[in-house]
């Protein structure tokens, strides 16, 4: 898709090297709520089982990537020196309690840095989520991919996320979902997609945006509870001999 035009010695992102896969978005009663797993694939190989891929910049706003993990690092670096000049340049030209960037500003600056990397035929291999507090104060929750596609919703993936937990998503949200009520549908879909996604990992980050206070809340990793009973997970494929894998 993305031919390479750059001149000798130097190389553009033609395909993706170390990887993490879906993250899931949610807005419930009392803010926004991500989920996402630690695990980064080196190809094939689930190799670094601590690659945490949610991130608050600045206290204020959430990101979560799947894609290439440097590229992810590279996004953080940029976002993180724009807060920084934001909060030095804030005596200057504005009052401090306005220094900081919301949700929906992050968002809109990383389509058109999406954008501009595309245009370049050298891309930032990632899909993003944007989660935090609108210009009203009110939840925001925003996805931005690898060309500059944007889009906002009240439930949002990545990666196999957007084939296996939205429809899940879709059938139990409500707009006045409780906090714990949102976090235990994200971990169902999270557990869904460590059984049926090879690049998953049950070991996951929950992070929250809350309404009210606007606070950046991200936890430390955790491993699910998983089941393998299932008959399809056990019996032999067809009733034949073998070990029961497909």
């Amino acid at each position: 898709m993305f031919s390479s035009l750059a001149p000798p010695g130097r190389g553009h992102t033609t395909r993706p090297i170390v990887t993490g896969t879906s993250v899931l978005g949610l807005k419930y009663a009392g803010g926004v709520m991500l989920a996402a797993d630690t695990l980064a694939s080196y190809g094939g190989m689930a190799k670094y089982k601590d690659c945490r891929r949610l991130v608050s910049i600045d206290d204020t706003v959430l990101i979560g990537a799947g894609g290439e993990f440097s590229d992810f690092q590279a996004i953080q670096q940029l976002l993180e020196a724009n807060a920084l000049e934001s909060r030095c340049m804030s005596g200057l030209y504005h009052d401090e309690d306005n220094s900081s960037n919301n949700a929906k500003e992050t968002w809109n600056y990383l389509r058109a840095v999406m954008y501009n990397r595309r245009n370049k035929m050298d891309p930032l291999w990632n899909d993003l989520v944007v989660a935090g507090l609108d210009e009203r104060s009110k939840p925001f929750l925003g996805w931005v991919d690898k060309i500059g596609t944007t889009f906002s919703d009240n439930m949002v993936a990545t990666g196999f996320g957007s084939y296996l937990a939205i429809p899940l998503l879709r059938e139990k949200y409500r707009p006045n979902l409780d906090e714990g009520e949102a976090r235990a549908l994200l971990e169902d879909c999270m557990r869904i997609l460590f059984y049926r996604d090879c690049r998953a990992s049950n070991r996951i980050q929950i992070a929250k945006v809350e309404e009210e206070s606007g606070e950046v809340l991200i936890s430390d990793p955790y491993e699910l509870e998983t089941s393998w009973d299932a008959a399809s997970f056990v019996s032999p494929v067809g009733d034949l001999d073998g070990d029961g894998g497909w």
